[in-house]
């Protein structure tokens, strides 16, 4: 972009200024010189009303960040006052969430035609759309009948001062290599799927389970009585990188879901950047031309995945060579200086160049 030194953009919302999103975001903002400035309303609805009182100045646009559909309609109404185009960032639809992840709502029930339709009055009040996947992409046009070219797709990444490329620790050569899962313990990554393909595995694993959340109870149960099989607590996130290194293989998301087909999610980004070879379930999210770092195979399939990662478990010196492709394919599509250009791209569009 021309000189981007005196644009300003007010990030409006009762959003996580610290999560992995919006860090990486507002470092890309100021990464392009621009000035990021917040408005955190205290009541959503009325945020129009507390802006105007407090004499919140007006910037060159207004972003909406990641899961703030709430915010929407006060910011909309206050950024039309004023001329400002207003980009929202959505990363999940409520609508998606709750009919097809959740299953709270039947598809053709009154209660989810009236959600997509609210939902979609939400994403028309915005200028332009981000999406973190094409996947996502096409699914807000076509859900919510949007015009396509204003949706833009902006990789979520991973903080590069982090999740740097490391080659694999030296191990004893007694002592069996690492697959490292780690997560919610939700449905969409299916833990279940990785603790039955380690109970399949002939060839001793160290399976490790990382994190905590709704099924991790039953997997623990599901893995009784296999000690190859461990879990573990949440770490704190700035020692996650360290972790990632120590582990071989990484485990992505295994669900069967349209919503898994469509994500790409944190701790691939994060295990690409630190150069490991990641085993995931097939997704039309992860761009083409496909790399030899990033293993795709069918949905809540645990023979697959077994049989996947003793092919490699049991050719380790290979696993050098695909963690430094995985860690390629990242710097191709998901890097810092990818990410800057994306959304370069949409404010050099959106302000008339």
């Amino acid at each position: 972009m021309s000189s981007d030194a005196d644009k300003t953009v007010l990030w409006w919302g009762r959003f996580d200024p610290d999560y992995s999103r919006n860090r990486i975001l507002r470092q890309a903002f100021s990464a392009l010189g621009w000035r990021v400035i917040d408005f955190r309303p205290g009541i959503s609805p009325l945020g129009d009303l507390e802006a105007t009182l407090k004499g919140v100045q007006k910037p060159d646009i207004l972003w909406l960040p990641a899961f703030r559909q709430r915010d929407m309609a006060a910011a909309a109404k206050w950024a039309r006052r004023r001329e400002l185009p207003v980009i929202f960032d959505p990363m999940i639809s409520a609508y998606d969430k709750q009919v097809f992840e959740r299953r709270k709502f039947a598809e053709k029930s009154r209660k989810a035609i009236d959600l997509r339709k609210k939902e979609r009055g939400i994403f028309l009040k915005a200028d332009r759309i981000i999406a973190d996947t094409a996947g996502h992409a096409v699914f807000f046009a076509d859900t919510f009948v949007l015009d396509p070219d204003k949706i833009h797709v902006i990789a979520v990444g991973a903080e590069e001062s982090l999740f740097t490329s490391a080659p694999p620790a030296e191990k004893p050569p007694h002592e069996p290599l690492e697959v490292l899962f780690y997560g919610s313990f939700i449905g969409l990554q299916a833990p279940e799927i990785i603790v039955e393909a380690a109970k399949l595995c002939d060839i001793p694993l160290r399976w490790t389970l990382l994190g905590d959340g709704p099924l991790k109870a039953a997997c623990e149960t599901a893995a009784a009585g296999y000690p190859t099989i461990t879990f573990e607590d949440y770490l704190p996130y700035e020692k996650l990188p360290a972790r990632i290194q120590e582990a071989g293989i990484l485990l992505g998301v295994f669900g069967t879901s349209d919503k898994a087909a469509r994500v790409i999610p944190n701790k691939v980004y994060q295990a690409l950047a630190c150069g490991r070879t990641v085993i995931t379930r097939e997704s039309t999210a992860y761009p083409t031309p496909k790399s030899k770092g990033l293993i795709e195979i069918p949905a809540g399939d645990p023979r697959a995945l077994a049989d996947h990662v003793q092919r490699h478990a049991l050719a380790q010196n290979e696993l050098v060579a695909c963690g430094a492709a995985a860690r390629a394919y990242y710097e191709q599509h998901f890097s810092q200086q990818t990410i800057h250009g994306q959304l370069a791209s949409v404010l050099e569009e959106i302000l008339g160049g």
